[in-house]
């Protein structure tokens, strides 16, 4: 009878071992199919590289240290308006990439339904799309003065024409049976670009909205690098070009990754956050 229950406990933990290995497995391979971990690792080997790098040059104000600029980095948010500057930024970004947006999907819904508006939006982004948004930020401060008002221009002008001809495009290649879908409900203006358009050209919307955020953010610091253009408080670039100007190159490191934090934030919960909640829940991207 002993012998017995042993064999069958035996048995049980042999059955068992399988499954814990085959847990173990899975949880290796969702680790290294995670988004968040790969640029975890990348983040990681990136600032081991750098400390190796200013260790080897042992010149702080050339290229400070990894350690060097995350001590700048929590004294410049804790004690010198790294945050507000950051915040100031962000929120001239959102007034004027909002703003963008609104302007380009009421060209675009016009232009989907007439050809010579279409040419014509075409031909506008031709012309105005090449052009480096920051190269008119002097003719802002020649028409709207040294302030906000010259940011939020050369902001609309750098999101416009990137998220218009994105979206263009999407709509352009929604399959024709979508579009039978929408005449045969009567569906016409607004309401067949809300209800078919917008939903088959998501893809191309997504991806217009993320190149429209990407160019408005380098736009803006770019814009306040060299003017220090911003808010009262002062933005992103303009703390890092004052404290360049103060020869304190670890505080230079510290803006310059709280800009690209920001970014992989917005691209990480915002962006990717909406793909997962559209496009990719649908099955119409992997």
């Amino acid at each position: 009878m002993t012998d017995a229950i042993l064999r069958q406990g035996e048995a049980e933990e042999a059955a068992r071992a399988p499954a814990s290995a085959a847990r173990r497995i899975g949880w290796r391979v969702w680790l290294l199919r995670s988004l968040a971990v790969r640029r975890l690792i990348v983040l990681l080997a990136l600032a081991a590289i750098w400390e190796i790098a200013a260790r080897v040059q042992a010149n702080p104000i050339m290229l400070p240290s990894f350690a060097e600029t995350a001590r700048a980095f929590i004294e410049a948010s804790l004690h010198e308006g790294l945050v507000w500057s950051a915040l100031g930024s962000i929120w001239v970004l959102l007034k004027g990439y909002l703003a963008a947006i609104l302007i380009a999907t009421v060209i675009v819904s016009l232009a989907v339904s007439n050809s010579f508006l279409r040419d014509t939006l075409q031909t506008l982004a031709a012309m105005l799309n090449p052009l480096p948004a920051i190269a008119l930020l002097p003719l802002a401060m020649l028409w709207f003065g040294l302030g906000e008002k010259s940011l939020l221009f050369v902001l609309i002008n750098a999101v416009v024409w990137p998220f218009a001809l994105a979206a263009l495009q999407g709509f352009e290649s929604v399959p024709e049976t979508h579009r039978l879908v929408g005449r045969n409900y009567g569906l016409s203006g607004m309401a067949y670009v809300r209800h078919i358009l917008i939903p088959s050209a998501l893809p191309s919307i997504i991806s217009g909205l993320r190149i429209g955020w990407a160019f408005a953010w380098r736009t803006l610091i770019a814009a306040e690098l060299v003017f220090g253009v911003s808010s009262s408080s002062g933005g992103l670039g303009w703390f890092i070009f004052k404290s360049r100007n103060e020869l304190f190159t670890d505080r230079v490191f510290a803006g310059l990754a709280a800009v690209i934090l920001i970014g992989l934030l917005v691209e990480a919960v915002i962006f990717r956050g909406l793909e997962s909640a559209t496009v990719r829940r649908w099955g119409v991207l992997k």
